[in-house]
């Protein structure tokens, strides 16, 4: 496949969405904005979020959702920008409501009266409420143990579905709305729940993981999974981190294809579908800063909400 650039020089881009207009939003990490990204590579900020705005999504009023993970501290090895532990100025996870014209507030910090520690990656359901994942911060000496949560868009109701999971990071649902995947980022492994309504899991009888969820697909190595996308034939595409690709995993579990980024582009984050029949992918090389544009073989699958 042919891999266009469409912007670079950002700063640890994630979260893209495809709008109608053919632009595409997404978050620059450390910059701490969400930005807009124009079909000829030109960029402007929406807003600025403070801390660390992670993934994004429209939700059914056509704001932005965005999971804000609270900041995280940054260096850079041989050109490659990498996040790092918690800062010292890290301002809480949280999540946020974004309109088009910059308005930012705070919708949801707190579940069952926890602060909510590194929110990721969200997805809407038909419902007009949204799954997220919230990966945990890292620091000298501990880490967090990691959840899946439900919300609602009008910031009645938050509840924790899915606890304890290991850096969960990319979060999807099955064309249907009856399944909700999840990717842990550290141990490669690809988890799977049914779903009894909006914001209700039915666990494996049979999973021996203290969460209930199946194992769809476990990666060998240390390879690294981020963000994910469902196409529109089930499969999940999940950004694998160290391996310079997007893998795409089978709905019964079958690795279907790996799909390479440009080699020197490592941190492949996130993957997104826009165009008007959804069979144009973009990708997200955060260390390096850029977003690309490919063609993709199969349609993505349609979300609940665009904008």
């Amino acid at each position: 496949m042919t891999h266009a650039v469409v912007a670079g020089g950002l700063q640890f881009p994630e979260g893209p969405v495809a709008l109608d207009d053919g632009s595409v939003l997404l978050v620059e990490i450390k910059r701490g904005t969400l930005t807009r990204v124009a079909a000829d590579g030109s960029t402007s900020v929406v807003a600025t979020t403070g801390g660390g705005p992670n993934g994004a999504a429209i939700g059914p009023d056509g704001a932005v959702y965005v999971c804000n993970n609270g900041g995280f501290s940054w260096s850079v090895r041989n050109g490659l920008t990498a996040p790092g532990p918690q800062p010292a100025d890290y301002i809480g996870g949280r999540i946020q409501r974004v309109t088009l014209d910059g308005e930012v507030s705070d919708l949801y910090t707190h579940v069952d009266g926890l602060g909510l520690r590194g929110p990721n990656d969200l997805v809407f359901d038909g419902h007009g409420g949204f799954w997220f994942t919230d990966m945990g911060k890292t620091r000298e000496r501990d880490t967090d143990l990691g959840g899946l949560y439900y919300a609602t868009a009008d910031g009645s109701r938050i509840v924790e579905v899915v606890h304890p999971l290991n850096a969960p990071n990319g979060v999807g649902l099955s064309p249907d709305g009856s399944r909700v995947y999840v990717a842990e980022t550290f141990t490669g492994r690809l988890w799977c729940w049914e779903l009894d309504g909006p914001g209700r899991v039915r666990p494996d009888p049979g999973s021996a993981a203290r969460h209930g969820g199946t194992l769809l697909h476990a990666f060998p190595g240390m390879l690294g999974l981020d963000s994910l996308a469902v196409d529109a034939e089930g499969n999940v595409c999940v950004a694998t981190l160290y391996a310079n690709c997007v893998s795409v995993v089978s709905p019964e579990g079958a690795l279907v294809e790996t799909v390479p980024v440009p080699e020197a582009d490592l941190f492949v984050t996130n993957i997104c579908f826009g165009g008007p029949d959804l069979r144009t992918a973009y990708i997200t090389s955060s260390g390096r800063g850029i977003l690309y544009s490919t063609p993709w073989p199969r349609p993505g699958l349609a979300l609940s909400y665009t904008a």
